[in-house]
């Protein structure tokens, strides 16, 4: 089998994954190697590794604003998000409450429980009248246990306002936990000014250049809910199971990093975007960007292509070496319409392409994008015309 030509393709899907910082490589190697001692062991070897873990915890905790005692280290962002509302659930009874453009992780967790779907505008924010209903007791008198809105939409990049998410749920039902899905967020928001606003927040080290298998679940001081997974009493018996010390080390020296080159990288990134976005726009007729620039990340060039197919356009882009996808990272192999988009009013009729900026996208990748895009919806049209003229 032919190894793939990395070098040779433009990488603009980084909300599916990022290019694991250099690094955070080196930070991790020596885990997998010579300091691969169990930390919850009681031997100078194990104490050793439990260092490095406490070193960790304390080094993602200062990006967050939090106490170190606050984080609780899992194996991915999905057991996050299904720790936050199933172990709110089953500890306070009540209702799960959340969006329709949720990540699924969310979502699935929700309507598994029973709990409420409330609607967005047409830029994907929280109808906050909605949320409100929601988060009061129903006919059966079960208010909200916890309220999920996640910070960063990871399909079309949108914004939410915790602010006032946290104001409508406070007000609406005092006793309500809120959860964030801050998985798209460390790359564009500080999240020092996400954490005041909610008691439990969900990271993934892969969103950020740290290596895939290796979550965080920020809890707040004095909140209550059961775990997950049991047996082991790892993390204050908040996450059973032998820790990733490699992993948990290379998430805190990625995030750690991110934080620092933020105020740099957001306003690059955003000059960026906008050039790819005016790029396929200008060159165009029927294509809109999803969501204005004011009201997402910098990294997000998510657009929409009247009477196009999603998934011929994917495969047109890939073939011209540019990495994309039509939807999430989770769905993008799917053929349905996405649940964010019709949860935002688009027509099926539309189809769309998330294009998503980094860390390392260049001036030239921008360009190449540009280009295979453009190529890629103008072949589809001209196929679509062709087969129209022809006779029946």
């Amino acid at each position: 089998m032919n190894r793939l030509d990395a070098a040779a393709l433009v990488y603009l899907d980084h909300a599916a994954t990022t290019p694991m910082r250099r690094e955070a490589i080196e930070a991790m190697l020596p885990f997998l190697a010579e300091r691969f001692a169990n930390p919850s062991g009681s031997h100078r070897f194990a104490r050793d590794a439990r260092q490095a873990v406490d070193e960790a915890r304390d080094r993602v905790a200062e990006a967050i604003g939090c106490r170190p005692g606050e984080i609780v280290f899992t194996g991915c962002g999905t057991e996050s998000d299904n720790t936050a509302i199933a172990g709110a659930v089953a500890r306070n009874g009540g209702r799960p409450v959340c969006p329709a453009i949720e990540h699924h992780a969310v979502l699935a967790a929700v309507e598994r429980a029973g709990g409420t779907v409330v609607g967005v505008d047409a830029v994907g924010r929280v109808d906050l009248d909605q949320l409100d209903a929601a988060a009061t007791a129903d006919g059966d008198g079960r208010a909200a246990s916890v309220v999920s809105v996640m910070a960063v939409n990871n399909e079309i990049g949108t914004v939410a306002d915790l602010a006032a998410v946290a104001t409508t749920v406070r007000d609406a039902t005092p006793g309500a936990l809120i959860h964030t899905d801050a998985i798209q967020a460390p790359c564009w928001l500080d999240l020092r000014d996400v954490w005041p606003h909610v008691d439990l927040m969900s990271l993934s080290a892969h969103k950020f250049g740290g290596p895939k298998g290796v979550g965080v679940l920020v809890t707040r001081l004095g909140t209550a809910i059961d775990p997950l997974i049991v047996g082991g009493g790892q993390e204050r018996e908040r996450r059973s199971g032998t820790h990733n010390v490699g992993g948990i080390v290379a998430c805190a020296e990625a995030l750690a990093l991110t934080d620092a080159e933020r105020h740099e990288e957001v306003p690059r990134l955003a000059a960026l975007r906008d050039e790819l976005v005016a790029g396929v726009v200008g060159a165009l007729d029927g294509v809109r960007e999803t969501v204005p620039p004011e009201a997402k990340v910098a990294g997000s060039a998510h657009l929409l292509f009247e009477g196009l197919e999603s998934e011929a356009l994917l495969y047109l882009v890939d073939r011209g070496g540019v990495c994309a996808s039509a939807a999430s990272s989770c769905a993008s192999g799917a053929t349905e319409h996405s649940h964010v988009l019709a949860a935002l009013g688009v027509e099926p009729t539309w189809g769309s392409l998330r294009l998503s900026l980094g860390r390392t996208t260049t001036a030239a990748d921008v360009a190449r994008g540009v280009d295979v895009v453009v190529d890629a919806v103008t072949t589809l049209r001209r196929r679509a015309a062709g087969l129209a003229a022809a006779p029946s």
